[in-house]
């Protein structure tokens, strides 16, 4: 969809993505936003994907692409908090070797898998994030870190920085399997409650060392339910506007519709042409001597006004 150079993929992707711009120009463009409004592209027209762009980058992801990436930093700290009591030796591991989580977690949250997992599984992944919010995230990393990294046999070989980054870098296959992944994912205890604690915990921390974020992003909503719940639809939103109304003739018409018909049916009536009288013609014997040039329009009588006889002239039927 996306490999023709100025096909209609790569036309409503930068569609898309300049649209945000326009309508975030604080924020601008992010790199990482596009596999986001690609994937969003493969699945629905280019104007719905960039209100899902707009609710995930507002709604789900709020801050990640802002200037700075201090949102993106933040989650990173709560995911290495997170993985110390989902996996204490592969937290240990990358505490030995200094291993700062935004340098393997970046790509993972910003692109929400997009680029790491093979596509059934970033479908499915996809699925829970939209429903249940980032905690999907959340869940799938500290998997991925755990599978990974989680045992020592495992981390034998892998006994530094680089190599650490080039075994995260090359997850083996069983471990993005959809049907593994999915299990592991709901199975692990992490919830929005714990999310938000780490969060108000590294807010602290990051205050105390950085100072107040330099980018203030609204609330994070922890999937569709808590969205519809902070910003239920009116009633206006939920009415259908169908372009073509069709009565039904089993419905019966109140008053006030039945005075409406008959203000209609007035004005039809009024702004109707009135139709034109033909002219009564006299039977001409066609036997004249032919000495008479025109016998018919010489024997023909109209009858009327000059209006008449200019539509006369005009219609079809003579």
């Amino acid at each position: 969809m996306f490999a023709a150079r100025g096909g209609h993929g790569q036309q409503d992707l930068f569609r898309v993505l300049k649209a945000y711009t326009l309508h975030r120009p604080e924020e601008g463009y992010c790199q990482a936003q596009a596999p986001i409004a690609a994937v969003l592209l493969m699945h629905m027209p280019a104007e719905d994907a960039f209100w899902t762009l707009v609710q995930i980058c507002e709604k789900y992801l709020p801050g990640y692409y802002s200037t700075g990436l201090e949102a993106i930093q933040l989650d990173g700290e709560i995911l290495y908090a997170l993985l110390r009591r989902v996996s204490p030796v592969a937290h240990r591991h990358l505490k030995k070797h200094k291993l700062e989580p935004i340098l393997y977690m970046t790509e993972w949250f910003m692109c929400a898998f997009s680029r790491t997992l093979p596509w059934a599984s970033v479908l499915r992944v996809w699925d829970m994030f939209l429903c249940e919010g980032v905690k999907i995230l959340f869940r799938v990393g500290l998997v991925l870190l755990k599978c990974m990294l989680g045992s020592q046999e495992k981390l034998k070989t892998r006994q530094g920085l680089y190599e650490t980054m080039e075994l995260l870098r090359a997850i083996e296959p069983q471990y993005m399997q959809e049907s593994f992944l999915v299990h592991e994912v709901i199975e692990l205890q992490v919830s929005e409650k714990d999310i938000e604690k780490e969060h108000h915990a590294q807010l602290r921390r990051w205050k105390e060392t950085h100072g107040d974020l330099h980018c203030k992003s609204p609330p994070r909503m922890h999937g569709a339910k808590a969205i519809m719940a902070a910003e239920p639809p009116s009633r206006q939103d939920l009415k259908q506007m169908p372009t073509i109304i069709v009565d039904s003739l089993l419905v019966p018409k109140t008053d006030g519709v039945k005075a409406g018909d008959a203000k209609e049916s007035r004005k039809t009536k009024e702004e109707k042409p009135k139709k034109t009288i033909l002219p009564q013609q006299e039977i001409v014997n066609p036997y004249l001597p032919p000495t008479d040039p025109s016998p018919l329009l010489k024997h023909m009588t109209i009858e009327g006004s000059k209006e008449s006889l200019s539509s006369v002239e005009h219609d079809t039927y003579l």
